[in-house]
Parts: structure tokens; sequence; C-alpha cells
């Protein structure tokens, strides 16, 4: 178990072996036995690689009990290996302190993931993604308006949402996949709201289609969460209330203020309007073209959307601390703190020094 641990942890803190044995005064064989359980450090060796890779000692001891799945990145991305055994070993540790505290509770505090009723059995049209969307937003009473916070409507459906700040080279927008059956999706930190949230409805239709699509739609599944994450956002009844069923030209402006008022992002709202046909494709190619001259393909004008934040852990650690399921030392280690500056959070004192 040990082990397993010290592999991940190294490699979550981008370390190659000999890195790690050097500065733990260590030959890189003896390192490399106790990865493959040949050999058991001592407590001051474990103390000592615990602060080298940048995790507390309780982490090599944690029981393992989880079993992740499909924690996979797409095929064609961009992200080394590195970067990504880096996001991969941040997924673990969050996804075992949520494990770990769900498992402390006497009742589940949150309800589990059901597929929505509406779900067909297989998907053989691209068009019927936009009924999907609808449909899931039915089911779980969102109406057709803007969904405030996405986070939260996917954690209220039981799907654990974790941020990750790993990968901030820009490369990494998130994956899907499952934790002892719960469903999980990771999202990049370090973006934009309006890009997380389409990362987020990207991997919603990753789960919801996983094995439903028709051979046919396979290698385009990619494009289809595209699709169903912009249609989720934007529906298609919504976007045609506010631009009206056809259109000749678009002002920039009304694409920055749909931008704000649903959380797509403007060229996200000009491909929903050519989905929507409420314009041609000669005139979103015009408008296209405007915005890779003026850079706005890479950066986006004005005021950001901003970014989405997970507080349901947190809420659930202190609602379990005041239940009395732990002691306030338990609940510092969930949440990775010093016990001492729990305390002055968990008591709202004020963490700098008071001046009269």
């Amino acid at each position: 178990m040990i082990g397993e641990r010290l592999q991940r942890a190294r490699k979550g803190a981008g370390l190659a072996l000999r890195a790690v044995a050097e500065q733990a005064d260590l030959s890189h064989t003896t390192v490399s036995k106790f990865e493959k359980e040949q050999q058991k450090p001592s407590s001051a060796q474990l103390i000592k690689l615990a602060k080298i890779l940048g995790v507390r000692t309780e982490y090599f001891f944690r029981p393992e009990t989880l079993k992740i799945e499909g924690i996979e990145y797409r095929k064609k991305s961009t992200l080394p290996q590195k970067s990504f055994d880096k996001i991969q070993a941040d997924i673990f540790d969050q996804a075992e302190r949520w494990h770990e505290l769900l498992s402390l509770y006497p009742q589940p505090p949150i309800q589990p993931f059901a597929l929505p009723d509406s779900l067909p059995e297989h998907l053989s049209d691209a068009e019927q993604i936009e009924a999907l969307a609808e449909a899931v937003r039915a089911d779980w009473n969102l109406g057709l308006n803007c969904i405030p916070d996405m986070v939260d409507t996917l954690e209220s459906q039981g799907i654990m949402v974790i941020s990750s700040t790993v990968g901030s080279d820009n490369k990494f927008d998130g994956l899907a996949g499952t934790i002892n059956t719960m469903p999980l999706i990771v999202v990049g930190a370090n973006w934009t709201g309006d890009r997380q949230r389409f990362t987020l409805a990207h991997e919603l239709g990753h789960l919801l289609l996983k094995g439903r699509l028709d051979q046919a739609l396979l290698d385009d599944e990619e494009k289809l969460c595209n699709r169903f994450a912009g249609a989720f956002l934007l529906p298609e009844p919504t976007l045609i209330e506010h631009l009206g069923k056809n259109r000749h030209r678009l002002e920039n402006e009304e694409l920055y203020l749909l931008k704000h008022e649903f959380g797509l992002s403007m060229q996200g709202v000009l491909f929903r309007a050519l989905q929507a046909e409420i314009i041609t494709h000669a005139t979103f190619q015009n408008i296209y073209k405007l915005f890779s001259i003026k850079g706005w393909r890479t950066r986006e004008p004005k005021e950001q959307y901003p970014s989405e934040q997970t507080i349901l852990f947190k809420q659930l650690v202190y609602r379990a601390l005041a239940e009395e399921y732990f002691t306030e030392s338990k609940a510092a280690e969930l949440l990775g703190l010093p016990v001492a500056k729990f305390h002055q959070q968990r008591t709202l004192e004020s963490l700098e020094p008071v001046t009269h």
C-alpha cells in the first residue's frame, strides 16, 4: 500500500526516482524498492519523503478502498504524460478524501446519481442531441433559462465534481469517470467560468452517452458532446427567443450579453446560432473570421465570465464536525490544513494580526 502511494505521490510531484532519492539522501534503488513493496521505509524516512513530495504522512496509510475507472484523457490531447500523471495523482488524492468523508456519515448526505428517465437506449442521429439536452433539463427541473451554477447542479444530482489546479499549462480542460460507481467529473480550475461550464457540460455528455451511440457515431463522440454542452447550456428555443428565427448578421455585443447571461462563450453562442439555423454558414464564417483577426478565439473581449467553485466538500466537512461525527483534527486532515489554521477558519478568527 505504501509503495503504490509513494509512486503516485512522486508522479504527482513530477519527480523522477533519482530526484527523490537525492533529496532524501537515499539510493534510487532503495526508493525503487520502497515503491515495489520490496522494502519498507522507516518512520524517519517516511516523514522525509512526505515533506519532499508535499503530502501529509497520513496519506501513506489511507485504506485503499477506491475503485476508480474511466480516468483517461482524450486520445487526441497534446497533454504530456508527465502532466497527466500529476493530474491523476491530484484526482486520486481528492477522491480518496471525498470517499473517506462520505464513509464517516451514518447516512449518505447526498443523493445517489440516477440516469434521467428520458435517456434513450440508442442514439443514431446527431440531431437527437438537442432533444436529449432538453430532456435532461426537464428531468432535473432546470427549465430552459440560464443554469446559475453548473457545479452545484451536477453535485445535486450525485455527480462528484473535482476542481484541479494541476495542469496550469492550459492543456487540460477536464475528464469524466467513476469512483466506486459514483460518476466523477474533473475540471481545470485555471480556466474562465464559461470554459469551465462548457467542460462540465461536455463531460456530462460523455457520462450520458456512454454505451448509447450507434457504431456510426462513435468516432464523432467528442463533437456530439460539444453539441450536447452547447444545447444544455443554451437550449435552442431559448436562443431563438433571444435572437429571433432568422438573422442576416449578429452584433458582437449581442454575443457578449448572451455569454454573460448563460455562461457560454461568445464563440459557443455563435456556434449555437448556426446549429439552430438562425444564421447561415456564410454569416457564421464572416463572424468567425472576425474572431480570428481580433484574437478573440484565444481570449474573448471585455470582462471575463467568473469561474465556478465547488464548496460541497467543505460544507460536508463542517456539517459532520457540527454533528460530532469526527474531531477537529480529522476535519483539518480532510481539508489538508494544519489544525491551528483550521481552528482559526472554524472560529472565523482573523488570520492577520489585529492592529490598533
